[in-house]
């Protein structure tokens, strides 16, 4: 367990939100989890979520618009949460065919970003649902965001494509 530890401190020190950064947002993470699971069952299991600099990605299918609803409402209420992009669509749900496919079309871009030398791969945070990948992260230049984008573009089974990437040098970053 030390050793799984300090691997993921290694790793918070390299990628562009430094160790803080990682830190804090693993522990915004925690709390989201948390609330969704004490006040439904079902967020918990139909949301994902990702946390880059306090601004936090809902991603998922749930069955009512007051479960979206609900699910934002409990984002908001974490302390350091500076933004919520809420990407949460309401349906029938996700089928064990859809999440299958989608956990490929993830683990394909994650391995395509990783081999790509022109790119940062620890930067970056992806979901995946029912074919529409999300992609968060920082990207060093423009050059890299668009490189991240196009490997998304190109994995087989991408539906679209939604960015929230923002470059390194981006204004909205600075104090963070």
């Amino acid at each position: 367990m030390a050793v799984g530890g300090a691997a993921t401190a290694g790793v918070a020190a390299f990628q562009e939100r430094g160790f803080q950064g990682a830190v804090s947002d693993t522990a915004i993470t925690a709390e989201i989890w948390q609330k969704f699971l004490a006040k439904d069952e079902k967020l918990f299991l139909n949301i994902e979520i990702e946390v880059v600099e306090g601004e936090v990605l809902l991603a998922g299918e749930v069955k009512t618009y007051q479960d979206e609803l609900e699910a934002v409402k409990l984002t908001w209420q974490v302390d350091g949460v500076k933004r919520v992009l809420n990407e949460i669509d309401v349906g029938e749900g996700t089928s064990f065919m859809d999440s299958a496919s989608d956990l490929l079309i993830t683990t394909r871009l994650k391995a395509a970003l990783m081999f790509d030398t022109d790119v940062f791969a620890i930067n970056y945070s992806i979901e995946t649902v029912k074919g529409t990948v999300h992609l968060m992260g920082i990207a060093q230049d423009d050059a890299e965001r668009k490189r991240v984008i196009a490997h998304a573009r190109e994995t087989s089974y991408v539906r679209r494509v939604v960015s929230h990437i923002r470059l390194k040098n981006d204004a909205t970053r600075q104090g963070t």
